[in-house]
């Protein structure tokens, strides 16, 4: 699918900075630039602000599934934070693993570079 403005879907990942890049059968590809506003008190990038990037992807790669007519909402996600980030971009890649009448079984991954950052899962809700 061409990547247009209507995938900034919110002006909460707008202030992030997230950038979805491919959003295509059940799958997508959404960019984090480091940024100063994004920093914890350590000058890491903030586990929230991962976390949402996740949220956002796997939510993006259930529209992806099942259409973006139809809206989808988080149940549950979990996440294993793995690295820590300093600087330079994310790319978070997540793929709808099971697609229900009702729900969605969705698991995402954040790397930079080679490095596998965070590895997640979430099962959200079709309205």
């Amino acid at each position: 699918m061409e990547i247009t403005e209507d995938l900034q879907i919110s002006a909460f990942s707008q202030l992030l900075g997230c950038q979805p890049l491919r959003v295509e059968n059940g799958e997508a590809r959404v960019r984090l630039e480091m940024g100063e506003h994004l920093r914890n008190r350590h000058s890491k990038l903030h586990g929230g602000a991962l976390f949402s990037l996740m949220d956002m992807s796997m939510g993006l790669a259930c529209s992806s599934a099942h259409g973006f007519d139809r809206q989808s909402v988080t149940l549950e996600c979990k996440i294993n934070y793995l690295r820590s980030i300093d600087s330079g971009e994310v790319l978070c890649t997540a793929r709808v693993l099971h697609a229900g009448r009702r729900t969605l079984v969705v698991e995402a991954e954040v790397t930079q570079g080679d490095k596998l950052i965070a590895k997640g899962q979430g099962t959200f809700a079709q309205l």
